[in-house]
């Protein structure tokens, strides 16, 4: 049976970003740019790569200015046009979402990434939908999210990418238990948020990219808080479990977490050695810096 379309994409960019103060008191999170791109332009750009037709944004305080990066600024298209700067104005409109197909909701409290999610019910409304955590960006040949998706119309239900640790390091994450495989992928047996030291199932971890149906919406309004205090997606996701399949796809390119600090200078590293108009200035420097490393 075929399987509803996945059209649309939930991004939780409400979070205070406080690991990378003193910069966010003022710039949101998402807003930082890995080379020449702020770091939401890259998840949607996944999103978009993986046949995403509506980007919804839950937001809050101080977050307009992601709302103005995804619109038209009049004045600086003026002055664009009156310089002649075609290349500059063809990128923008290539960046801009068609009229429409952005959507953004205010998470009034910080409540967790359950309420985040939570917060864009009427929005996705009764269809399965995605999660892209914003401060992940990933580098690989195809699309995480475009691979998930190609393990959902195998599968239907409730998608997860996973990835794989260190084993030693399993207690740090939430990890799944491995069945048959499918696809790129696999049916998940179990999910266990991090797990005591060995007892893990496995050392395949959540990677910060969901498929999820839209039942678990009804589950996130009465659910509990838990760690932290906060409404957790992962609570969720185990209640969601008792009545839906969930599976997972293997993503294998590279993920960076611009949320810290080291992920964030990585992640400019990688995706600037990738450019071609900007891997020959940097390549020899680079070289150099880690040759006094010793």
């Amino acid at each position: 049976m075929a399987q509803k379309k996945i059209r649309k994409a939930v991004f939780p960019v409400a979070g205070l970003g406080t690991r990378f103060l003193p910069a966010t008191k003022a710039v949101p999170k998402e807003m930082l740019t890995v080379v020449d791109k702020p770091v939401i332009q890259y998840v949607v750009d996944e999103a978009a790569e993986a046949g995403i037709e509506h980007f919804v944004f839950v937001t809050g305080r101080g977050k307009g200015v992601i709302e103005d990066y995804f619109d038209i600024q009049y004045e600086l298209e003026q002055m664009l046009r009156e310089r002649n700067k075609n290349a500059e104005l063809s990128l923008l409109a290539d960046l801009l979402p068609t009229a429409g197909t952005a959507s953004f909701t205010r998470q009034q409290v910080p409540l967790g990434l359950g309420h985040a999610v939570w917060c864009a019910r009427d929005i996705v409304g009764n269809e399965p939908f995605a999660v892209l955590l914003p401060d992940m960006i990933m580098s690989s040949q195809k699309s995480c999210l475009k691979g998930m998706v190609e393990i959902y119309e195998q599968t239907g239900g409730n998608v997860l990418a996973v990835e794989e640790c260190d084993p030693e390091m399993a207690h740090k994450y939430g990890i799944v238990g491995v069945g048959d495989k499918v696809g790129e992928g696999f049916k998940i047996t179990q999910m266990v948020e991090k797990p005591a030291k060995g007892t893990a199932p496995s050392n395949f971890y959540i990677n910060g990219r969901y498929i999820l149906q839209p039942e678990i919406f009804d589950i996130l309004e009465t659910q509990e808080r838990g760690a932290g205090n906060e409404i957790q997606l992962t609570d969720g996701m185990l209640a969601l479990a008792n009545q839906q399949d969930f599976a997972a796809y293997h993503f294998k390119g590279q993920t960076f977490d611009c949320g810290a600090k080291d992920g964030f200078i990585l992640a400019n590293l990688a995706f600037a050695l990738q450019r071609g108009d900007i891997r020959p200035a940097i390549e020899g420097p680079l070289k150099d810096m880690v040759g006094r490393l010793g």
